[in-house]
């Protein structure tokens, strides 16, 4: 989360443009139970702590990182294994760095340098925590992004979810040319008697190939960009790359907006598992 768009109107338009209809959508559905995914490379938050070969901790506030965020990330103090979990909290309390002074601490962890994917299923079992201005997301940047930059490097938001809204989840890619108020994304709004993200787990999830991206929530496909539909608006496909993963809360933004005296603290995230599956031949 580099960046965010400030209004949405270019952000729904485009989710018009490149997401199929709906009929389109679920034949991918039986795609993400298919027997040929192998599992390739996972973290089930088994062990007595997290695993930093697997994992690398982001420090700082970065300057909001481009988004106006509150949040200084800890080495790992706001996270850790709990039954078979990883929990990630915010919580609210005083840092300072240099002359600066954040009120606010979280934790954005990655797998840079540890792991890295092209193509394949990831997916991640998440419970979001609820209130205004909460901002967790599970997602990926391209790997060459310390030479190109972003947005040349690619980010895939496998999800983001906006804690004031505990029904809807978002999927969102972001490119050359297509990226904050022009990102293309789509989202899903669940309806009851199902939970509600905050209340239960739920798994989020891409299947990404050479032509297309497909995001899904436990067994729904909600949006599909493809590659031709990217470079037939003159863009740039920066998505044949390796791409690493990020799972992270920050707290406030020009997007989520910021707490409130009603929301709570410390909030928790909870990560029941991350898998990387490859799609194995038929031969």
């Amino acid at each position: 989360m580099l960046r965010r768009r400030y209004i949405l109107i270019p952000f729904v338009f485009l989710i018009l443009i490149f997401t199929s209809c709906i009929a389109s959508l679920k034949e991918f559905e039986p795609m993400i139970k298919d027997s040929r995914w192998k599992l390739v490379w996972s973290d089930e938050f088994s062990g007595p702590k997290i695993d930093t070969s697997k994992w690398r901790f982001e420090i700082g506030n970065n300057n909001g990182w481009g988004n106006g965020e509150w949040q200084y990330y800890t080495e790992g103090k706001n996270a850790w294994i709990e039954n078979g979990m990883l929990v990630i909290e915010a919580r609210n309390e005083t840092v300072k760095e240099g002359s600066k002074t954040f009120n606010y601490t979280s934790t954005r962890m990655k797998t840079e340098g540890n792991f890295s994917v092209q193509y394949g299923k990831i997916e991640a079992r998440i419970k979001f925590p609820y209130g205004k201005g909460l901002w967790p997301a599970f997602w990926m940047l391209g790997t060459n992004i310390r030479y190109v930059g972003w947005p040349m490097c690619g980010e895939i938001d496998i999800v983001e979810f906006l804690g004031h809204d505990k029904w809807t989840a978002y999927g969102t890619l972001h490119g050359p040319g297509y990226h904050g108020n022009s990102a293309i994304g789509g989202k899903i709004r669940l309806e009851p008697p199902k939970p509600d993200f905050t209340s239960d787990f739920h798994v989020f999830g891409v299947m990404w190939d050479e032509e297309k991206i497909v995001w899904y929530v436990d067994d729904t496909v909600y949006h599909i960009v493809t590659k031709s539909a990217v470079e037939s608006r003159g863009k740039v496909w920066v998505f044949d790359n390796e791409f690493f993963i990020i799972l992270n809360m920050a707290v406030g933004g020009y997007w989520p907006g910021y707490p409130t005296n009603e929301t709570k603290f410390p909030a928790k995230m909870y990560v029941d598992y991350v898998r990387v599956y490859e799609l194995q031949s038929n031969e």
